[in-house]
């Protein structure tokens, strides 16, 4: 069961995370693990439906970031799972589902258009462009794919909102077919390795971080309540109402 809703007020922004890896800004490139089958001058992917299963897939990824968060207050305590209000996102770059692009997050990408693979998603561009609004899914989790769908519908509303959705633990065939299934056309990015879920303590969805332009959260809703754009509108609207 998805924890109470949860809409933090502001606190001062605290100085910025202190992130340990290295610069790039692309994912880390790991050989691909996609099914394949020769043809005539080459290789192509197989097509695979995932809708008979995505219950299934849906329900261990809910198992692992439940299993996750256990271990998290077991080891440090209480812990609260996101970035709260006043405080800036956690920064990442990860690789795009719609793209050719293989890889795990980056948790330390570069803040400059010149040195940024298109291929990925960037938190830290994205909040120097304008207004954030983050989505954190898994696939097959009915509740969370439909708040990802939400923000697909407030994004033609808000266009100086920057939209975007990470499916954490996702794979990137997977997260590819989801996208399709649902016609998405927001960036969604999957986190294959966890490292995303890991910076923002993910241990529930639906799950949405707002943020003003330069990163700074405004709203954090969790639970879910927060599946439908007539619910997250007026939050929308404050972002961009706040200065944005």
């Amino acid at each position: 069961m998805s924890p109470e809703p949860r809409d933090d007020g502001p606190a001062e922004p605290p100085q910025p995370p202190s992130l340990s890896r290295l610069d790039p800004d692309r994912a880390v490139p790991r050989p691909s693990q996609e099914s394949a089958e020769p043809r005539t001058g080459g290789w192509r992917p197989v097509t695979i439906d995932p809708r008979p299963y995505r219950w299934m897939v849906g329900a261990i990824g809910l198992v692992l970031i439940l299993a996750v968060g256990a271990y998290q207050f077991i080891a440090h305590g209480t812990r609260s799972s996101g970035v709260a209000p006043g405080q800036r996102l956690h920064l990442f770059a990860a690789p795009l589902a719609d793209s050719t692009l293989n890889g795990d997050p980056n948790p330390h990408p570069t803040c400059t258009e010149a040195r940024h693979d298109p291929r990925a998603l960037n938190v830290c561009l994205m909040a120097a462009r304008g207004p954030v609004v983050l989505s954190f899914f898994v696939t097959g989790a009915g509740q969370c794919e439909r708040q990802v769908s939400a923000l697909q519908t407030l994004s033609s509303r808000f266009p100086s909102v920057q939209f975007a959705a990470v499916a954490v633990n996702g794979g990137h065939a997977a997260t590819a077919a989801v996208v399709s299934w649902h016609h998405w056309t927001i960036p969604v990015a999957y986190d294959r390795d966890g490292t995303v879920q890991q910076l923002y303590d993910v241990v529930a969805c639906p799950m949405v971080e707002m943020a003003t332009r330069g990163g700074i959260v405004r709203s954090r809703l969790i639970g879910d309540r927060w599946q439908t754009a007539a619910a997250l509108a007026p939050y929308v609207r404050g972002l961009v109402a706040a200065g944005g």
